[in-house]
């Protein structure tokens, strides 16, 4: 049993000694972030609207795309996080007015004015929290160490490795609840501040 033991030891230990050899290479990854351009399109259901007058349906993207960098050592290679390129923020947003307000007249613009005080407050979530966002994937990213490869063609593995424990860490998930709170906050202060004085004026 004892030689057994020390046969799987030998057999494993080579391999932390690779990858902890990797931790020489890693580097501080360039993080660039960036919202995208975002549309919106106003629509009428043709049913009834649950809601009483209208709403907005907001499209959130985050897209992480990296780039690594490769160095050979001696019996493989360490593949390092070196660039993460970050979309985040609204593609699109879909505004919805019930149908029993008719386009262009004072009911409905009047709720279309509302609705785009929504889209701004959407909207100020991304802007008012870019410096938190560098800082969370800046944490994430600095937390994780390159990856030792045998072959040079398990380079997409290691990849899609590294991407995955970049969107998996805690400050990462933690941003993006933080998002979705921050959008539930901002919405609900426009609907108490708005007194509904605009619409009423159409009646």
């Amino acid at each position: 049993m004892f030689k057994k033991i020390a046969f799987l030891l030998c057999l494993i230990v080579p391999n932390f000694v690779f990858a902890d050899d990797c931790l020489d290479y890693k580097i501080t990854p360039k993080i660039t972030i960036k919202s995208p351009v975002w549309t919106k399109s106003v629509v009428q259901p043709l049913k009834s609207m649950d809601v009483l007058h209208g709403d907005v349906i907001a499209t959130l993207v985050d897209e992480f795309e990296i780039t690594t960098d490769l160095t050979s050592i001696e019996d493989g290679f360490c593949v390092a996080l070196k660039n993460i390129d970050v979309i985040i923020g609204y593609s699109d947003f879909l505004v919805q007015i019930d149908k029993s307000h008719q386009i262009d007249s004072c009911s409905y613009n009047a709720i279309l004015q509302h609705e785009d005080e929504h889209i701004r407050a959407y909207l100020s979530v991304i802007e008012d929290n870019q410096q938190i966002f560098q800082k969370s994937i800046e944490n994430a990213a600095n937390s994780i160490a390159p990856i030792f490869i045998k072959n040079e063609k398990d380079i997409e593995f290691a990849i899609d490795k590294l991407n995955n424990e970049l969107q998996s860490h805690p400050d990462i998930i933690l941003l993006k609840q933080q998002i979705r709170a921050e959008e539930e906050i901002r919405n609900k202060y426009v609907d108490i501040n708005d007194t509904g004085e605009t619409l009423k004026k159409c009646y």
